[in-house]
C-alpha cells in the first residue's frame, strides 16, 4: 500500500430542497404522535439529523449505477474498502476504505432562524395507498419529516495516498445525490438535497462541483 500524506476535510452545507424522512426506527404508534418518525439525536427530541452512514450508502450505490453497476469497481473499492473482483468474481485485492462520512447536524444558523421564526423542526405528512381497481385511498399512515429549507453542516473525511487522485470521483457522488434523492419515499418526491459552499481543507471547490455535468 501507497503511504498515507494526509487526511483531507471536505465540508459544506447539505440542504432540504424538499422534506426529508430518514426513519429513527421506532415502529410504535404513540398517542399524540407519528408512526413513522425521522431519526432524532438522543436527548434532543426534536432535533434530527442525518446518519453518516445514510450518505454513505447511498452515494455509494449511485456511483455504482453511474460506473455501470459494478460493486467490483475498483476506484469505488478504493473510496468505500470493499474487496475488488475481476470479471470472473476471482479476488484481486483488498483496499483500505478513503472516506469516513460523519453525521450532518443542523446548523447553529438554521437553528437560530427556527427558533426566531417559531418554526417546526419536523412535519407529520399523511400518506396513504390508493386501490387502483377502486380508486379510493387505505391504509393511512402519518410520517415524519425534516421541513424543506433544513440546512444541515456536511463532512466527510479523505484519506489521501500517495497517487490518488478520488476529488472529482467523489464531487461526483455528490452531484448524483443531489439528482436523486436521500432518505425515504424519494419517488414520491421525498429527499431531494443539494450542497452549498463546499470546500476541501479550506479550499472552495464549489465553483468545481457546480460545473459538473454528468450525462
Amino acid at each position: 500500500m501507497n503511504k498515507l500524506n494526509k487526511i483531507k476535510l471536505l465540508e459544506g452545507k447539505l440542504i432540504c430542497v424538499t422534506g426529508l424522512h430518514i426513519g429513527g426506527g421506532d415502529n410504535g404508534m404513540h398517542i399524540g404522535g407519528t408512526d413513522n418518525p425521522v431519526i432524532k439525536k438522543v436527548g434532543a427530541v426534536s432535533e434530527p439529523y442525518i446518519p453518516g452512514s445514510s450518505l454513505k450508502g447511498k452515494i455509494r450505490s449511485l456511483l455504482e449505477l453511474y460506473k455501470g453497476g459494478n460493486e467490483f469497481d475498483s476506484d469505488l473499492a478504493q473510496l468505500f474498502g470493499k474487496k475488488a473482483k475481476d470479471n470472473d468474481n476471482k479476488h484481486i485485492s483488498s483496499a483500505v476504505g478513503r472516506l469516513s462520512f460523519w453525521d450532518c447536524f443542523l446548523t447553529e444558523e438554521w437553528k437560530q432562524k427556527v427558533q426566531e421564526k417559531d418554526l417546526p423542526y419536523t412535519e407529520v405528512k399523511m400518506e396513504n395507498v390508493i386501490d387502483r381497481a377502486s380508486g379510493t385511498a387505505q391504509h393511512p399512515r402519518n410520517t415524519e419529516r425534516v421541513i424543506s429549507g433544513s440546512e444541515f453542516n456536511f463532512k466527510l473525511t479523505i484519506k489521501d495516498f500517495e497517487g490518488d487522485n478520488f476529488e472529482n470521483l467523489i464531487l461526483t457522488g455528490l452531484k448524483l445525490l443531489e439528482l436523486d434523492s436521500l432518505g425515504g419515499s424519494g419517488s414520491r418526491g421525498y429527499g431531494k438535497v443539494r450542497f452549498e459552499n463546499l470546500t476541501i481543507d479550506g479550499t472552495s471547490v464549489q465553483s468545481k462541483f457546480d460545473g459538473i455535468k454528468l450525462f
